[in-house]
């Protein structure tokens, strides 16, 4: 791996000593891993019965979606760096702690914007669990073969946590209200709040970096800023939508440039923005945010297409789901023997390459909303996220020195929610301007009700069941075909994208990384 300075350091932040110990505090880093993952997954299968519960709009159901992973994504950054000064361990139990109360209070919002303003206290939370376990792998694994197999499982379990997220979903939705996809935080974090301050030790970064005030608002009102006007960009294309997107450039170019002047200064940048420079670091970033962006995307719609259109049960739609899933968790554990045989390059470039056909398929043959076609291209997607997602996390990760592993691994997980976040607000907002543009509401209707099946699938089938049984079948049929109609769109704009990745990842990773041979980089 590329040559790091030697890092001082104490005994806190001394690694388990045996083997069973680091691999011990592996299994309790593991819970809040599969409960940030489910959670990223299971709120999609709860979208229906939200929709019929709240009655929100359009944009509050996207927000409800998305400002989860945007608060997330626009703390991530901070709360890395913060670990990295008071202890990641420590900001680990915070986070666990916190994030469990509020899920269970979310679990009991009767309005849609009582859930926002849960979903967003949730963020902010897990803003400072996602960081602190990756950085903690870093520093209890010092072995670059151990590290290696660390990251994939870790990979693994965020994977099959996806996986088990619709599956969960599924059979909590048969048999509860929509309320418990909350509630099952609590029981997935109380093992690590229980086994993390046995057997994890702590870390800290021994000459952190300070806490920037101006620093945290520059990114958090970029990562907002931003992904609100590409949603509204879909909704609205007006003035306010491109100004909201200038502005999200503009503080982002801010806080670079500000970063940049710290460290000239002396002063200690929140984020070394010269990691960027590094084609492998940048690289794995590219990977995994298109990785992620595709495979959520797809989820958005397959989930309430299962339900909604296809007229699957929860549990059902869930278990469809499934193989993808397993697929994904499946080529992530074989990314790392591949790599061995054929370098991290040509795996990663092959994974985007796999996930860019997952959608070439649905182009190709689910335009009309083929089930068959469209489990296959999820399947085929969800392996291709496998492959290049557990290299690029790895990546990303040997490329600092474990004491700032805290600000990597969230730059890493801000290159996953970011794309979690642009796939449900990119896609998803595609898919509902075409469903507004297509769908074509009966006559009779109350004008409240008609509203709500302009805008959203659920909300045409909640008018539908206050129809006469002929205005309901041709609501219903206008509907699911306004819907899938968007397909197409998705579709050709995810597979352009991944292939524009695997390009970029190709030619950045063809040249030799300095100070590091390609035997290193294969593992």
């Amino acid at each position: 791996m590329n040559q790091t300075v030697p890092v001082q350091a104490s005994p806190a932040s001394a690694a388990p000593a045996t083997p069973a110990r680091r691999w011990l505090a592996l299994t309790a880093l593991m819970f809040p891993v599969l409960l940030i993952a489910v959670d990223n997954t299971v709120l999609s299968f709860a979208v229906p019965a939200i929709t019929l519960a709240l009655a929100p709009s359009s944009t509050e159901l996207l927000w409800i979606v998305d400002v989860y992973a945007l608060v997330l994504a626009g703390l991530l950054v901070p709360m890395g760096s913060i670990g990295d000064r008071i202890g990641r361990r420590r900001i680990l139990l915070v986070g666990a702690t916190g994030f469990a109360a509020v899920s269970a209070a979310a679990a009991f919002a009767t309005t849609a914007a009582q859930l926002i303003a849960a979903r967003a206290l949730i963020g902010v939370f897990g803003s400072m669990i996602m960081p602190a376990t990756l950085s903690l792998i870093r520093n209890i694994f010092s072995d670059d073969r151990e590290r290696r197999l660390a990251v994939a499982i870790w990979a693994a379990v965020f994977s099959g946590g996806a996986a088990l997220g619709p599956l969960a979903g599924g059979a909590l939705l048969s048999h509860f209200a929509w309320g418990s996809v909350f509630l099952v935080a609590v029981p997935m974090l109380v093992p690590a709040l229980l086994l993390a301050p046995l057997l994890v030790p702590e870390s800290r970064d021994p000459a952190p970096s300070p806490v920037d005030p101006a620093s945290i608002a520059l990114v958090v009102g970029a990562a907002v800023a931003l992904v609100w006007g590409i949603k509204e960009l879909a909704h609205d294309a007006g003035a306010p939508a491109a100004a909201a997107i200038l502005l999200g450039l503009g503080l982002g170019a801010l806080f670079m440039r500000r970063q940049l002047v710290r460290a000239a200064r002396g002063k200690g940048p929140m984020l070394d923005v010269r990691l960027f420079a590094r084609p492998a670091f940048s690289a794995g970033l590219a990977a995994n945010l298109l990785s992620i962006f595709s495979l959520v995307g797809f989820m958005y719609f397959l989930s309430q297409h299962l339900q909604l259109v296809a007229g699957k049960a929860p549990l059902e739609a869930g278990l469809l789901m499934l193989p993808g899933m397993a697929l994904s968790v499946a080529a992530g554990l074989a990314a790392v023997r591949l790599a061995r045989r054929f370098s991290p390059a040509s795996v990663m470039v092959a994974g985007l390459l796999v996930n860019a056909s997952g959608y070439a398929v649905v182009l190709a043959f689910g335009r009309d909303g083929s089930l068959p076609a469209l489990l296959t291209g999820f399947a085929v997607v969800g392996a291709g996220v496998g492959l290049a997602e557990t290299l690029s996390n790895d990546l990303i990760l040997a490329s600092v020195p474990p004491a700032k592993a805290g600000a990597a691994s969230a730059i890493s997980e801000t290159a996953y929610e970011l794309g979690a976040v642009l796939g449900t607000a990119v896609l998803g907002s595609i898919l509902g301007a075409a469903y507004r543009l297509g769908v074509h509401v009966p006559a009779g209707l109350p004008p409240e009700a008609a509203a709500r099946a302009r805008e959203t699938l659920g909300g045409a089938a909640d008018a539908a069941a206050h129809l006469p049984a002929d205005a309901a079948s041709a609501l219903l049929d206008s509907a699911h075909r306004a819907f899938d109609s968007g397909v197409a769109y998705t579709s050709a704009i995810g597979a352009a994208l991944l292939v524009a990745a695997a390009v970029v990842v190709h030619r950045a990773l063809r040249a030799p990384i300095p100070g590091q041979s390609h035997r290193e980089l294969s593992g």
